[in-house]
Formats: structure tokens, C-alpha cells, sequence
């Protein structure tokens, strides 16, 4: 697919989402990105900011199959995943495929399921595929997961521990409205739901020439160097007890690639890397005080983007 096609298509879908996500053209950006990138967000705030809405929002633009996993405390493994089960007509097994056989997996408030269950995403969300009694199924592409939780009410929920965190590519917050945006949002909102209305403005084969249009950006040598150092800041901060693995090396180069295109560039600048960097990286890490608090650790991104340097020549693809 062309490049010229392929930020009109971005074009498309980030407008189709703002008919219904008010003033939140960064976060559908940034969920944009990961999923051009080929990776899974993580959506983290209170009830009633509009994560669900976002996800139904992106399914509608694409042509996909969606669907939606309600988290619990008794969800089980099978029930994300699937069973096999005997068929007394057929007088055999059958499989009986759960809801990770889709585009656009919505896992909500998947902090509320157990462990056990939080781990049956990790194979699918790291491989794209799934392992069932044995057999191992390639799952649909593209795959991506939007997951969301809230950090507020922690009453009857299991935390994610650090591997299955490392499985997304980035963690947002989506934040409140400001006054006028919430001003917007009951207007459109008073008689009508626009979420209703909403229609497919890409296929899934165009959304995959999307996707491999992502490896074609260019990043220069110096502007990686900057992001590997960036990643060895944190390796080295006293304050943290492990620092960002290759993983996530390579998750901040890939969302830096996807981003230029999001934004209708051809090349990445180290201000897309700085920028990035705190939503691809801090869920990541690793904190020696057990307890630290949220601030303290956007506190400790911070320091680190201050004290590495970013080369200032002019990138240009």
C-alpha cells in the first residue's frame, strides 16, 4: 500500500473514533499506534472515562471480528481461550473456539480475573496463537488486544504481575474531559448514541498493508542509539530494581516507526521517542520500594528523559 493511501486510511479511522471519543485525539493516536505496530494496549483509569467506548469505537472502523471478554473472578482459562467438547450426536470431540478467535479482543477490567486466567492471554497475546489440549491454532491477523482496568478499586481484584504488564506495548491513561469537551459530549450525546452509527471505514486486508507499512519507516542510527541509551538509564537507575528488557527495546522501536505514520511522516524523530518513551516503558519497570507511589514513578521516567541527551540533527526519511 502506498504511503500517501495509507495516512489517508489513518485519517479515516481517527475521525470515525472522534464522532464518539470527545478530545481524545492523543490517546486514539497512541491506540492507533500499537495497533499498526502489532502490539496490545493496556487502558488504565476510573469507570466512566470512555476506555470500553474506545474499543467499540476502533472495532466499528474496521472491518473485523470483535469481541468482548467480561473479566471475573470465576473466568476461567477455557473460557478465553476455549474447550473441547464431546459431542453425543457426533459421537466425538469438538472444539468450541472462546473469544480470543477474533480481529479486536476487548478484555475488560481483566485485573478482576485471577492469575490463572490473566495468564491464558500470554500465548496469544506474545504469539498469536493459542494452545488447546495440546493442539496449537494460529490465531486471526491482525490480533490485537485492548485490555482495560481500574486502578482506583482494587476490592476483589489480582494485580498483573510483571510478565503479563511486559505484553503490552503501552499503558494508558485516557483521563477526564475538560469543561467545553464535556460540554461536546452531552450535546452528542443528548439524543442519540453515535457509537449506534458508526460504520467500517477500512477492511482487514487494508489494515495489514497498514501494518507492514510500518517496517518501511525510516530510523536513523542515531536516533536507535538514543533509544537504547534511554533503555540503559533505566538498567542502571538505583531507584529501579530492573530496568526494561530487549522486549521493550524493541516495542519503543516499533511504536516509534508506527507513530511517524500515525502522524504522517516518513522517518522518526527523537521527539517521537521522547514522547513515547513513558507510555511504552514505565509499566515495565520494576521499583525497589515495593509500595512507590504512581507520581513517584512518573517522577523517575521523567528524571531519566532529562538526563539522557537527545541528538539534535534533522531526520529526515
Amino acid at each position: 500500500m502506498e504511503y500517501n493511501l495509507i495516512s489517508e486510511n489513518i485519517g479515516k479511522i481517527k475521525e470515525n473514533m472522534e464522532r464518539v471519543i470527545i478530545g481524545k485525539g492523543n490517546v486514539i493516536e497512541l491506540v492507533l499506534t500499537v495497533l499498526l505496530a502489532g502490539g496490545n494496549v493496556l487502558l488504565e483509569d476510573v469507570p466512566g472515562t470512555g476506555k470500553t467506548m474506545l474499543a467499540k469505537a476502533l472495532a466499528k472502523s474496521i472491518q473485523g471480528r470483535f469481541s468482548r471478554i467480561q473479566f471475573t473472578a470465576d473466568l476461567l482459562p477455557s473460557d478465553v481461550t476455549g474447550i473441547h467438547f464431546f459431542n453425543q450426536k457426533e459421537g466425538e470431540f469438538v472444539l468450541q473456539k472462546g473469544p480470543v478467535f477474533s480481529n479486536i479482543v476487548l478484555a475488560d477490567e481483566i485485573n478482576r480475573a485471577t492469575p490463572r486466567t490473566q495468564s491464558s492471554l500470554l500465548e496469544c497475546m506474545e504469539e498469536k496463537q493459542v494452545t488447546i489440549d495440546g493442539e496449537t491454532m494460529i490465531l486471526d491477523n491482525p490480533f490485537f488486544v485492548i485490555a482495560t482496568e481500574n486502578p482506583v478499586e482494587t476490592a476483589g481484584t489480582f494485580p498483573l504481575p510483571e510478565a503479563q504488564l511486559d505484553r503490552f506495548m503501552m499503558k494508558i491513561n485516557m483521563g477526564f474531559p475538560t469543561f467545553e469537551e464535556e460540554l461536546i459530549l452531552m450535546e452528542r450525546f443528548l439524543k442519540e448514541k453515535p457509537l449506534n452509527k458508526l460504520t467500517s471505514v477500512v477492511t482487514i486486508e487494508e489494515l495489514i498493508e497498514m501494518q507492514e507499512g510500518v517496517g518501511h519507516i525510516h530510523i536513523d542510527e542515531q536516533v536507535r542509539e538514543y533509544l537504547l541509551h534511554i533503555v540503559e538509564a533505566t538498567r542502571n537507575n538505583k531507584k529501579l530494581r530492573l530496568g526494561v528488557s530487549p522486549r521493550g527495546t524493541l516495542a519503543l522501536l516499533r511504536a516509534g516507526q508506527a507513530y511517524a505514520l500515525v502522524k504522517g511522516k516518513n522517518y522518526v524523530t527523537p521527539d517521537d521517542i521522547k514522547y513515547l518513551a513513558p507510555y511504552v516503558l514505565e509499566h515495565r519497570l520494576i521499583y525497589e520500594g515495593a509500595y512507590m507511589a504512581g507520581r513517584e514513578k512518573k517522577n523517575i521516567i521523567r528524571e531519566i528523559m532529562e538526563e539522557v541527551s537527545a541528538p539534535t540533527e534533522k531526520f529526515v526519511g
